[in-house]
């Protein structure tokens, strides 16, 4: 992307950066700004794993969405989805339950925009606005676009938008909600980062995190034992909660020291 908006994002501010278009820049996309460039490199200066822990996090959600679609699952929410780039998950899911049905649910301007571009003819495919701290307003948008039957198993996916959310905000109250709202049969897939092997670089990560999201003194780091009890009420499906590169790898053998892609993956399923 140049620095010049596009046409429809006239109003996005491209002199402050967004996590959004650094995720694409860290994927190798080129929807992405100067300023989001610039805080992409003072994280990489700090952690260069950065960068790879983003390409695990979308294969990691490739992976669980194909399982989920092979577990029967029909219908996807995508809580916190982030630009689209490859391997989207309408795209995962259908090439196994071709009739599948996906809502992306994002409150990021330039991400709403770019989705509805992109999927604007696509069938049993919808783009809201919301977050998961928002619970009751994503189900009902769900439910007012009627692709999404909560009388059925459904899947709620939130890949890369919990370790953002601050503590003092309560991200369990809200996917606690979201459990009690699904029937039975219906799972939860996470992705979130953890800091147990990297304690010492906790501080400067998240000083420029807050700056971003203009929240001073609010901390969101969390190690493995914080990022349980989001599955709290499901059942972890086999391997657990684990580093994304042994999460049912599709091939075990590449698996080498999974632990320097510092976050966490896991499926949950809802007895």
């Amino acid at each position: 992307m140049t620095d010049v908006p596009r046409r429809g994002l006239a109003d996005v501010d491209t002199s402050v950066a967004n996590i959004a278009r650094m995720n694409d820049y860290f994927l190798g996309g080129k929807d992405n700004f100067a300023v989001d460039r610039k805080a992409a490199d003072e994280l990489l200066a700090i952690a260069p794993e950065i960068k790879d822990m983003s390409l695990e996090n979308r294969a990691f959600l490739g992976r669980a969405v194909r399982f989920l679609a092979e577990q029967g699952i029909e219908q996807f929410i995508d809580v916190g989805s982030g630009l689209p780039t490859q391997r989207n998950t309408h795209e995962v899911a259908r090439s196994v339950t071709p009739h599948a049905r996906i809502v992306y649910v994002d409150k990021d301007p330039v991400v709403l925009s770019h989705a509805r571009a992109i999927l604007v003819d696509n069938p049993r495919t919808a783009v809201v606005e919301g977050d998961v701290l928002h619970p009751e307003e994503v189900l009902a948008e769900c439910r007012l676009r009627g692709l999404i039957d909560l009388e059925r198993p459904v899947a709620i996916v939130i890949c890369g938008a919990l370790h953002f959310i601050p503590h003092s905000d309560d991200p369990f109250k809200s996917v606690a909600w979201l459990r009690d709202a699904i029937p039975s049969g219906s799972h939860l897939a996470i992705s979130h980062v953890v800091f147990d092997t990297h304690p010492d670089i906790v501080d400067p990560i998240e000083d420029i995190y807050r700056a971003i999201l203009e929240r001073p003194g609010e901390n969101a780091a969390r190690t493995r034992d914080q990022v349980l009890p989001f599955f709290d009420g499901f059942e972890l499906v086999d391997p657990g909660l684990v580093y994304l590169r042994q999460w049912r790898p599709e091939n075990p053998l590449k698996v080498r020291s999974p632990e320097k892609v510092w976050m966490l993956g896991g499926v949950g399923r809802k007895p």
